[in-house]
């Protein structure tokens, strides 16, 4: 069997990837982490989506644990503002469509026409983040019982495969206090921390990874070696010669500015959700934490400068972004041929990144180690369960890029070179064909991309009736049959989240309380 794991990288990856090995396998494996003093974490206030629950659930840690030492909030969904036009917003939210008579209420939504907004009709938690709630009574009850049977999720241990209900809300926190909190999580569980710096890789006559030099404690030696290096792909891309594939050709955006911005949260408010503001050459996020908000320009370097992209972000923020440092941050937009090659496995940004447009990046992540332990080798080095991990690897990162190039391609937003040019640009192998069936009939399971990649039909239905730019219509059956319930439904969505917004606390005194 195999007993030593080598994490190459601290960070959110590489304590993300101790932390759930020692949680997973628990004595049977040896976990050494090598990180270097001088590379810093690259989040400055991570968002995420509502599958990351898994991770905390099989770390066994409860919100009242991990969630102050981030300064972490909840996430009902991501605010998107401008896409269509100026002015405009709507909603992305972790809940899935109501059916009536076999047919979502999308299709209901487009034969009645209930309202102006459809995220308000079809959703209970575009009402919820508007109002600044907290999904969460000041008891700790999940306000989504009311109206589910069944146990609070959050208390079993379960994997990516077992999301089988929508769990109404994600996480943002900070990404480097995160990164603290599992180094300490890890360690008191077994793992080894080493504080250096790798200056080589040696590879044996086959290719492989023997060992690490490094400078200060010499020769570090494992049988698997994960690479959390970030962008620069230490192991996988420069050691070993993987190379990688680049998907700047459907998704330009290629740089970051951040801010990260002290705000007083009991006066200004704690929105629950992360918000995505279009731009002249790409988008501006804005994720609340619990006493600052991370904030950041994600941008194409062709449509314009890093200086121009600064100047943008800060006059967006107003005068609190005075005398803050900006992080500026060139991405690196794809993914490796194979994450798998060998005896080295790459995790997080050296594995691939989409642009952080869906909050993707600690899912990749989660996704990653899941897998890994899925498709754990023993000392055969089985070659079918290194296929069958970077098939799935590829799948998600694959699909990913898919939904995000959709959004760009399906925004009514048209008024400079940037967006217009977003209409034309190329798609995904699979997309056009897609998105041309859509507009007859509107995305199910069966017809959105086919593989695993952490959204559904849903969310793929949101997008395309928030962005306004691809025509939609009705399922034609709707016009011979009765909408009665259909219009009932509706009434009890406006119902239920005018009573959810009337009872539920804010997120601030939520929080307040639980810290």
């Amino acid at each position: 069997m195999l007993k030593n794991v080598v994490v190459v990288g601290g960070g959110t990856s590489g304590w993300m990837s101790a932390a759930y090995l020692r949680a997973a396998l628990g004595e049977s494996v040896n976990v050494t982490v090598v990180e270097s003093k001088r590379i810093q974490t690259i989040g400055v206030g991570e968002a995420t989506f509502s599958t990351v629950r898994h991770f905390f659930e099989y770390l066994g840690l409860a919100e009242d644990e991990w969630m102050p030492e981030c300064n972490a909030t909840y996430k009902l969904g991501i605010r998107f503002e401008n896409w269509r036009h100026q002015g405009h917003y709507f909603y992305h939210p972790f809940e899935r469509l109501r059916v009536v008579d076999g047919f979502p209420l999308t299709d209901w939504w487009l034969q009645q026409r209930p309202g102006e907004r459809f995220d308000q009709d079809l959703f209970l938690m575009s009402a919820i983040c508007d109002a600044e709630r907290s999904p969460r009574y000041l008891d700790g009850t999940l306000f989504e019982q009311d109206f589910v049977e069944g146990a609070d999720p959050m208390r079993e241990r379960s994997t990516l495969s077992e999301q089988n209900t929508q769990f109404p809300y994600a996480y943002q926190f900070d990404a480097a206090l995160l990164a603290g909190f599992l180094t300490k999580y890890s360690i008191e569980r077994g793992a080894r921390r080493i504080e250096d710096d790798v200056v080589q890789v040696a590879l044996d006559e086959r290719g492989w990874i023997s060992h690490l030099v490094t400078r200060e404690h010499g020769d570090i030696s494992g049988d698997l070696f994960i690479d959390c290096t970030g962008f620069r792909g230490l192991l996988l891309n420069q050691a070993l010669g993987e190379p990688f594939l680049s998907y700047q050709d459907t998704l330009p955006n290629d740089s970051a500015v951040a801010l990260r911005v002290p705000v007083d949260m009991e006066r200004r408010g704690l929105r629950p959700c992360t918000t995505a503001t279009a731009q002249d050459a790409g988008w501006i996020w804005t994720i609340p934490l619990f006493g600052r908000t991370g904030t950041g320009y994600v941008y194409a370097s062709d449509y314009t400068t890093p200086e121009e992209a600064e100047r943008t972000l800060r006059d967006f923020v107003g005068p609190d972004a005075a005398d803050l440092e900006a992080n500026h941050i060139r991405m690196r937009i794809g993914r490796s041929r194979n994450s798998w090659v060998n005896n080295c496995v790459a995790v997080g940004l050296s594995s691939g990144f989409v642009e952080p447009l869906e909050s993707t990046g600690i899912f990749f992540i989660q996704h990653a180690v899941e897998q890994l332990v899925k498709h754990f080798p023993d000392a055969t080095w089985d070659t079918g369960l290194r296929d069958a991990y970077n098939s799935a690897v590829a799948h998600a990162m694959d699909g990913v890029r898919e939904f995000l190039v959709l959004h760009y391609k399906a925004a009514a937003r048209a008024d400079n070179a940037y967006w217009r040019d977003a209409k034309t640009r190329a798609v995904p192998d699979g997309l056009a064909e897609r998105i041309e069936r859509w507009k007859s009939k509107l995305p199910t399971e069966e017809t959105i991309y086919p593989h695993y990649h952490g959204f559904e039909s849903y969310s793929y239905l949101a997008m395309l009736f928030g962005l306004g730019g691809i025509p939609l219509k009705p399922a034609p059956a709707l016009s011979l049959m009765n909408d009665s319930r259909a219009a009932k439904e509706f009434q009890t969505v406006r119902d239920q989240a005018r009573e959810l917004v009337r009872r539920l606390p804010s997120q601030y005194e939520y929080l307040a309380r639980m810290r």
